[in-house]
Parts: structure tokens; C-alpha cells; sequence
């Protein structure tokens, strides 16, 4: 198989894990599109794929930019990927038609935990509101968020109800 071939089929699970949080229910089952300028690395066993000069993945309305990234296999199953940058840009629709968007220094997905991680100058927002800081971590599985407590400040904004776009709840 095609090495860019095998990387799509190897990260497929993993990005739709991690596009789970605000994807678009139809985004699963799109084509997934990982364009990099490099790639190193082995598939095989407990080793690491490192994407370099610039890294875009596209499935559906999910779009990823960064400068770089890394994925970590475990015993041949993708366990970890990092996504870096200045800065990482993550954009999707979401199944009530409205777009969250999220920039981050460093974006992490661990599989095991199912928690996505925005570390470094991060910011989502969403038509709802906003939420910034130095570091958020996110559990896909359980909704919960937890940001700050590091002795940085977290800064979250929630538009009221009437300045939300139809759809938004």
C-alpha cells in the first residue's frame, strides 16, 4: 500500500475520534485528504510518524493546518497525535450548520483518554461564545472541559441567548 495511502487509513480513526467533539454527523463518512510537504516514520509496533512542512487534513467540513505533527502507533494501533504550530488551526461545521473554530499553539489527541488538548495561546469559539487561554483539555467522551488552574487566566465568553444564531443551543 502507498505510504500516504496507509497514513490515511491509519488516521482515519483517530481524527474522527477527535473530530467527534463537533463534527458533523456526515463528516465520518467523507473522504479523509492528509497533505504534508515530509513524511517519516513506521507503522508498525510502538513507533512514532512525524509530518512536516506543512500538514492540512480535510474529511468533510473537518480542517486541520499546521506546521507540523506526529503520530504514535502502539503496537501497531495509533495511540497519540500532536498537531504544532504558530498556530495550529482546527475549523468544523457542526450538525446545527454553525462552525466552531479553534487556533492553539500545540493540539493533542490521545486516544486512550479520548481528550483533546489545546496548550499555547489557544481559543475556540463557536457561535455560542468563546473560550481562551494557555491550556484546555477537552474529553470527547464526557463533554467535560477543564481549562487554567495552572496560574494562568482562562477567559470564556457566552453570548446570550438572543445573540445566537438560530440553531445554536
Amino acid at each position: 500500500m502507498h505510504p500516504s495511502l496507509r497514513a490515511s487509513a491509519l488516521l482515519l480513526p483517530l481524527l474522527l475520534a477527535c473530530a467527534a467533539a463537533w463534527a458533523k454527523s456526515s463528516d465520518r463518512n467523507q473522504d479523509m485528504i492528509i497533505d504534508a510537504g515530509h513524511q517519516n516514520g513506521s507503522y508498525e509496533g510502538n513507533s512514532k510518524i512525524v509530518l512536516s512542512k506543512g500538514v492540512t487534513v480535510t474529511q468533510g467540513s473537518l480542517d486541520i493546518r499546521s506546521n507540523a505533527g506526529e503520530i504514535f502507533m502502539n503496537n501497531g494501533e495509533i495511540s497519540r497525535a500532536v498537531f504544532t504550530g504558530k498556530q495550529v488551526k482546527l475549523k468544523q461545521q457542526m450538525d446545527d450548520g454553525s462552525w466552531m473554530d479553534a487556533t492553539a499553539d500545540r493540539v493533542e489527541y490521545d486516544m486512550a483518554t479520548e481528550t483533546i488538548t489545546f496548550i499555547g495561546n489557544y481559543t475556540v469559539k463557536s457561535p455560542r461564545g468563546s473560550n481562551s487561554g494557555q491550556k484546555m483539555v477537552y474529553n470527547t467522551k464526557t463533554g467535560n472541559m477543564e481549562s487554567g488552574g495552572d496560574g494562568t487566566r482562562v477567559r470564556t465568553v457566552i453570548k446570550p441567548k438572543s445573540a445566537q444564531p438560530q440553531g445554536a443551543k
